[in-house]
């Protein structure tokens, strides 16, 4: 089993990223660190909490991250039009029986890391302010870590918040620049690839038949999320499998061809955000440009109706 840690902004496609991940036979998650991006990491802790408490995986301690950007700024508004007031679509999950642990999520990543040195992935589908505290305290751990898989930026195609950046570089672009440039192994799985993948609305009416609490609320989720991305492409009839897509390259790799780059953030100005690419053999990060679709969505919706049936 591959040791991770998943590093999220709960939403409606972490949501989807976290019932992938946890009954996977191939993952061994250490633990679930939050930050803000979709919404508060306060309420991403919270989001978590319940998720996994529906998933029957209590048992998954959660680490809360620090709630400003790494430049030390207030975070931005919550993206409550794309996932409800709550962050989930505003489906309503039972409260968590447990809390969040004390450390703090960054914390949590060093230690992990000195814990299993060079077995660990690292799986993030928020900002990447966790990371970069981790690796700004403890520079060591780039050399020990075995992978980051991160959902953020868009190389090849436009962003989905300003025509030039992506949601979760724009959110802490500091903190991606730092990550970015810090050489820690890196996968970098941006709308390049995720905007190709598609869940289908019809695949929530087999999930309503199901009728348990998991199903139902996730077909409310994503009706929620499917709705928003009706309003900017209303022949699209599903959402993009953004946050997923990360879990599936960390059971599976070769879902994706890769080309290797370094990769800069731009900070400021009209182009805040923009990842830009410089192919480059020697440098830290793998970029994905190519995805296989069909299998991809065939694994993923296997293993979240597996959950869908336990839970």
């Amino acid at each position: 089993m591959k040791n991770v840690i998943l590093d999220v902004d709960t939403g409606i496609d972490d949501a989807l990223a976290l019932s992938y991940a946890v009954h996977s036979p191939e993952l061994n998650i250490l633990g679930v660190t939050t930050t803000f991006g979709n919404i508060s990491a306060s309420e991403a802790t919270r989001n978590t909490l319940q998720l996994l408490k529906v998933l029957g995986a209590e048992d998954i301690p959660v680490y809360q991250g620090v709630n400003q950007t790494f430049a030390g700024h207030e975070p931005a508004d919550k993206a409550t039009s794309i996932h409800g007031e709550n962050g989930i679509g505003d489906a309503q999950l039972p409260a968590a029986d447990k809390k969040a642990e004390d450390m703090i999520a960054h914390d949590f990543i060093i230690s992990s890391v000195h814990k299993y040195p060079n077995d660990i992935t690292i799986i993030t589908t928020g900002t990447q302010g966790n990371l970069a505290r981790a690796i700004q305290k403890d520079p060591q751990i780039v050399h020990l870590v075995k992978d980051v898989i991160l959902m953020g930026g868009a190389v090849t195609v436009p962003g989905n918040i300003t025509p030039y950046a992506e949601a979760n570089i724009y959110h802490d672009p500091e903190a991606a620049q730092f990550t970015f440039q810090s050489g820690i192994p890196m996968t970098f799985v941006g709308l390049d690839v995720t905007m190709k993948t598609l869940l289908k609305r019809t695949v929530l009416d087999e999930w309503r038949e199901k009728d348990t609490l998991l199903s139902r609320s996730l077909a409310d989720m994503c009706d929620f999320y499917m709705d928003a991305y009706a309003r900017n492409n209303p022949e699209l009839n599903g959402c993009a499998l953004h946050d997923p897509l990360t879990v599936g390259i960390a059971i599976d790799p070769s879902f994706v061809k890769t080309k290797t780059m370094s990769v800069n953030v731009k900070t400021e100005g009209a182009e805040k955000g923009q990842t830009v690419g410089i192919e480059n053999p020697e440098g830290n990060i793998k970029v994905c440009l190519e995805v296989d679709v069909d299998r991809f969505v065939e694994h993923f919706l296997d293993w979240v109706c597996l959950s869908l049936i336990k839970n």
